[in-house]
């Protein structure tokens, strides 16, 4: 019985320390060949870290994934040609079972692939923000 209050004891301390699976801030990188400039997009998606279930013989593989999720497009400036863009905004998230057919499960993004080549402009969902664009 030690034992078993040892574990319930080291489980209770430990497990807050855990990161969560929550809406997290990233900034999306956004160039387009007919653009002026490549747009910085501060938005939320989900990030932490999903318990794996095994159910006897098998492994169920979760991951941190939309609940809830807006889409809000703006317009990139400086584009001579469909300057709008969509993009998701987490409102919440939850660990599920990972589903390839709408979620990347097992991309892991390049740090090369997040620098541009023209020069950036940020844009910022928050009305606070005074370089903020009213989504449409």
């Amino acid at each position: 019985i030690s034992f078993l209050y040892y574990c319930l004891l080291w489980t209770v301390l430990f497990s807050p320390a855990v990161p969560m699976c929550l809406p997290s801030d990233f900034t999306l990188y956004v160039e387009k060949p007919e653009c002026d400039f490549c747009v910085a997009i501060n938005t939320t998606i989900c990030m932490g870290f999903c318990r794996t279930k095994v159910v006897g013989p098998l492994l169920y593989q979760r991951s941190c994934t939309y609940d809830k999720v807006e889409y809000r497009t703006t317009m990139l400036p400086g584009c001579s040609a469909n300057p709008l863009f969509t993009y998701p905004v987490a409102l919440s998230c939850h660990c599920s079972t990972c589903r390839t057919e709408n979620n990347d499960c097992a991309h892991r993004a390049s740090p090369a692939g997040s620098r541009c080549t023209k020069p950036v402009r940020h844009i910022y969902p928050y009305p606070a923000r005074s370089d903020y664009l009213s989504p449409f």
